[in-house]
C-alpha cells in the first residue's frame, strides 16, 4: 500500500512534472568522470523523444558490458535508460522497467513496439512493470536473476532506504552489480526539509548524508561503493534553496557488488586485456581505478573478489599478490568516496577545458 510519501512522488512526477526543464534542480545533469561511450550515445539518439524530454534522473546511469545481460531499472520513469538498455543487451538480453507512477509506466509501454522495431530486434526484449522498488516480491521479480541493476536518482524519492537496497540485494545474481546515480546531503537532513513536498519530490528531502550509504550498503551485504561520478546540485529555485539552509547536495554514481559470502580472496596483481567494448585502451571502473590494457597493478582483496566474481572476470589476469598491500594514509577515510569532493575536481577539470578551448579559439 502506498504511503502518503509514495502519493506525493506520484502526483509529483505523473502530473506535476511535464518534461525535464520542469525540475528545480540540475540534477539530472550529473558530470560523468569519464567520456560516454559512443555505443551509449548512438542508443540515446534511438530513443523516442517523447522519452527523453520526460526524463528525470541524474545523468546517464550505463555501465559497462551488458550485452546478453539480464537487468532492472529501480525507478524506470519514463522508459529512457531502459530502452537505452535494451539497444546495449542486445536480441538476447531483457531489461525490466519498475515503476510506482501509473502514467510514467503507460507512456513507456507506449513505445515497446517502436524501439524494437528501430533497434531491429525480432521480438521486444524491454518490459514495464508498475510496482514499489521497496517490494519487488509483490510483482514477482525473483531471487537471484539479474546481472545488473540500475536506478536514476530514485533511491532518494523513497521513505525506506533500506528495504530498496535489501530487495537489490536479493534479486541480484552472485556477481551482480547495482550501478546507481541518487542525490546526496553534505549532512543528515532535518525533519523539516523531509516533510516539505516539493524538496522530496526534488529528491532533496528524502536525500542521505553521503556517509551513511556507505556503511548501509556494507550493513546489507554488498562491497564498499565505489565512487564513479559526481556533480554539485544547484537549486534554481530560491524559495526551495532558502529552505534547505546550509546543506549542499550533490549527486552521484555509485556502483556495489553481491560477493560471495564464503570467499578467500587476498590482495591481487590484475591486469586489463582490453576486452570490454568501446573501452580497447583502458577501462575507468571509477574516480579511483583506471585499469590501462596490458598494464599490471595491485589491488586489495575486495576490488580482487570484485573483478573475479563479477561480468568482468574474463576481461582480467588475476594473480594473487605475494604481500598485503600497502596503503598510504594521506587523506581522510572515505574521502575517495565522497561525492562532494569528486564534483569539486570535475568541475574544477571541465572549467580547466573550456578555457583551454576558449585559448584555442582565440588564436
Amino acid at each position: 500500500m502506498a504511503t502518503p510519501v509514495h502519493e506525493n512522488v506520484q502526483k509529483y512526477y505523473g502530473c506535476r512534472l511535464e518534461k525535464s526543464r520542469d525540475l528545480q534542480t540540475n540534477a539530472n545533469c550529473a558530470l560523468p568522470s569519464c567520456p560516454v561511450p559512443k555505443s551509449v550515445l548512438e542508443a540515446l539518439k534511438l530513443v523516442h523523444p517523447e522519452v527523453r524530454e520526460r526524463y528525470f534522473g541524474c545523468g546517464l546511469i550505463i555501465p559497462e558490458k551488458l550485452e546478453g545481460c539480464n537487468i532492472l531499472d529501480l525507478g524506470s520513469g519514463s522508459g529512457r535508460d531502459c530502452y537505452i538498455l535494451g539497444k546495449l543487451v542486445g536480441g538476447t538480453g531483457l531489461v525490466i522497467g519498475v515503476d510506482m507512477t501509473q502514467e510514467l509506466i503507460l507512456m513507456s509501454r507506449k513505445y515497446i513496439q517502436y524501439h524494437q522495431e528501430k533497434f531491429g530486434f525480432e521480438k521486444p526484449n524491454t518490459v514495464f512493470v508498475q510496482g514499489y522498488v521497496e517490494k519487488l516480491y509483490e510483482v514477482g521479480i525473483q531471487d537471484d536473476y539479474f546481472d545488473v541493476l540500475v536506478s536514476g536518482c530514485v533511491i532518494c524519492l523513497c521513505p525506506d532506504k533500506a528495504a530498496v537496497l535489501k530487495e537489490a540485494y536479493r534479486v541480484l545474481k552472485e556477481g551482480g552489480e547495482l550501478y546507481f546515480s541518487d542525490v546526496y546531503a553534505s549532512k543528515t537532513v532535518p525533519e523539516n526539509v523531509k516533510q516539505d513536498e516539493v524538496l522530496w519530490g526534488e529528491g532533496l528531502g528524502g536525500s542521505l548524508y553521503w556517509m551513511d550509504l556507505i556503511s548501509l550498503v556494507k550493513d546489507i551485504g554488498f562491497s564498499r561503493p565505489y565512487l564513479v561520478a559526481a556533480s554539485h546540485i544547484v537549486i534554481r529555485n530560491s524559495e526551495l534553496l532558502e529552505k534547505t539552509g546550509d546543506i549542499t547536495y550533490a549527486s552521484g554514481t555509485y556502483r556495489v557488488f553481491k560477493l560471495p559470502e564464503n570467499r578467500t580472496n587476498g590482495n591481487a596483481i590484475v591486469t586489463y586485456q582490453g576486452t570490454v567494448s568501446d573501452h580497447p585502451d583502458q577501462l575507468v571502473f571509477d574516480a579511483s581505478h583506471t585499469f590501462k590494457k596490458g598494464v599490471a597493478i595491485e589491488v586489495d582483496a575486495e576490488t580482487a573478489a570484485v573483478l573475479q566474481y563479477s561480468r568482468f572476470s574474463s576481461d582480467f589476469s588475476i594473480l594473487n599478490a605475494d604481500a598485503p598491500l600497502t596503503i598510504q594514509e594521506s587523506s581522510p577515510p572515505y574521502s575517495h568516496l565522497n561525492p562532494f569532493l569528486l564534483a569539486d575536481r570535475l568541475g574544477a577539470s571541465m572549467l580547466q577545458c573550456s578555457k583551454s578551448g576558449a585559448r584555442v579559439k582565440q588564436q
